[in-house]
């Protein structure tokens, strides 16, 4: 179900700097120094400078690895199967939780004074999705209202694009949308900031758990360079570093595209989402 390695010595990559890129954010730039400790040890362990790359959007960074300019990425949830597809992306592991558990899962929100107190309340209502690509964002609570509450995009609510879910989130704590579908990992990221609080919020809907950011390589890199890549992924110790304390995660495990990303491939099919190449 994923792109085999490149055998063609014309568009094969073995670059002396790697970049890597992770998903969109409101701020790219503030994550090069969460990354930057894995990084090192990514260079140690594949004896290559690699270079931290700050994407924009989900299309932008989908666009390098096809183009061949990025090799080493993490992609949100909803973008796996078009970058599987369209860019050659080989999605080899998933952050988990000391206990083995790994996931999100896409939550409604709404700020607490809206008014709001009932998913059925968003009629006539503005609702913020992220972007046509994200899973949390737009794919599955367009399916899910939908399939669960006759609740249907532009006919029942308005839509509005934030472009990000940090962008989501604070619209909502800011009022700027009346709700706001977003994967909940990344509420409390952007509390921490001090922007707001749980207080502020109230949770109209959660789903059930969706796999969340998938790391992997290019199809394109050379074989030996890609295994040592992902094995570095394994390798990494989190205890202390940057990322034990940006996420609640505490490990890197292995996944398939094909197991893990079974139900957000259903939720494509049912919102008839293509993954044909632009």
């Amino acid at each position: 179900m994923v792109a085999d390695p490149s055998t063609d010595s014309r568009t094969s990559l073995d670059p002396e700097r790697l970049i890597f890129a992770y998903t969109p954010v409101e701020d790219p730039a503030q994550f090069r120094d969460v990354w930057a400790g894995f990084l090192t040890h990514l260079e140690k362990a594949v004896s290559r400078d690699v270079l931290f790359f700050p994407v924009q959007s989900n299309a932008a960074q989908i666009e390098a690895m096809r183009a061949g300019r990025l090799h080493i990425a993490g992609f949100n949830t909803g973008s796996v199967p078009l970058a599987v597809n369209c860019a050659g992306f080989v999605p080899t592991s998933m952050m988990a939780r000391s206990d083995g558990s790994f996931g999100y899962e896409m939550e409604i929100l709404t700020h607490r004074e809206s008014g709001i107190e009932s998913i059925l309340e968003i009629k006539g209502k503005t609702l913020a999705f992220t972007s046509p690509t994200s899973n949390s964002g737009f794919k599955a609570p367009s399916i899910l209202l939908e399939e669960e509450f006759g609740l249907v995009p532009e006919r029942d609510f308005q839509i509005a694009y934030s472009g990000r879910h940090d962008n989501s989130v604070l619209g909502v704590l800011q009022r700027d949308y009346d709700a706001a579908a977003v994967a909940n990992m990344v509420i409390d990221q952007v509390l921490a900031r001090g922007v707001g609080s749980r207080d502020d919020l109230r949770v109209l809907y959660r789903s059930e758990t969706f796999p969340t950011t998938a790391y992997g390589v290019s199809n394109r890199l050379d074989t030996d360079l890609a295994k040592g890549i992902i094995e570095a992924f394994y390798t990494f110790d989190w205890e202390g570093s940057a990322l034990d304390e940006e996420f609640e995660e505490s490990s890197f495990i292995p996944i398939t595209y094909e197991e893990h990303w079974g139900v957000i491939r259903r939720i494509d099919r049912a919102s008839g989402t293509s993954w044909g190449c632009r």
